[in-house]
């Protein structure tokens, strides 16, 4: 039975780069694919927002930003990243996923994470970026991954607490993942069958 690719997105909601909300994200998929055989995809919303900002229906939507979405909308696992703006997600950030369509991402497996000044803003992953994908009726994993600007050097990473939160993180997103390849595989190991009965 081949090994299943699975499609790993992540929206990073920093606005500029350098970013330490980008850098947490692809420590996470970095992670996830020394873990697993992914398809790794970065959506970043600083390079979005000028084709966005100002759209209000998807039908007017540049063809950049589309393909974003619907990177989105097939991923098996999104994972979701904002800088807090007065203790939530930036606005631009749920204005994109305004543009998700709401039955998109029923089911889907997604792994918060979130940046910000200091650890009082820690809350804001089940506090603002979980009941944002329970509308979605998306799969949240358990554990988010929250990170201060203390936890980088020159926006790179250079925690070792930050560093096991990851680790953890991706090892608590492993046993759903494998669960999808594994069904996947199942189902394209039954199509020839079903395609002699």
């Amino acid at each position: 039975m081949s090994q299943q690719v699975l499609k790993v997105v992540a929206l990073s909601g920093g606005l500029q780069r350098p970013s330490r909300t980008l850098a947490l994200v692809e420590e996470l998929v970095e992670g996830l694919s020394q873990a697993l055989p992914v398809q790794a995809r970065v959506v970043e919303l600083g390079e979005l927002v000028p084709h966005f900002g100002s759209v209000l229906y998807r039908k007017q939507l540049p063809e950049q930003v589309e393909d974003a979405l619907q990177a989105i909308e097939s991923a098996d696992l999104i994972v979701a990243a904002s800088p807090v703006f007065r203790g939530a997600y930036s606005g631009l950030f749920k204005h994109l996923l305004d543009f998700v369509h709401q039955d998109a991402l029923v089911d889907k497996l997604v792994l918060l994470a979130a940046t910000g000044g200091s650890e009082r803003h820690a809350l804001v992953i089940d506090h603002q970026l979980r009941p944002l994908f329970s509308f979605f009726q998306s799969r949240t994993l358990p554990i988010g991954v929250y990170a201060t600007d203390t936890d980088f050097s020159n926006y790179a990473v250079s925690s070792e607490a930050l560093r096991a939160r990851i680790t953890l993180a991706v090892e608590r997103a492993i046993p759903p993942l494998r669960q999808i390849a594994s069904a996947r595989a199942a189902t394209a190991a039954r199509a020839p069958l079903l395609a002699l009965a």
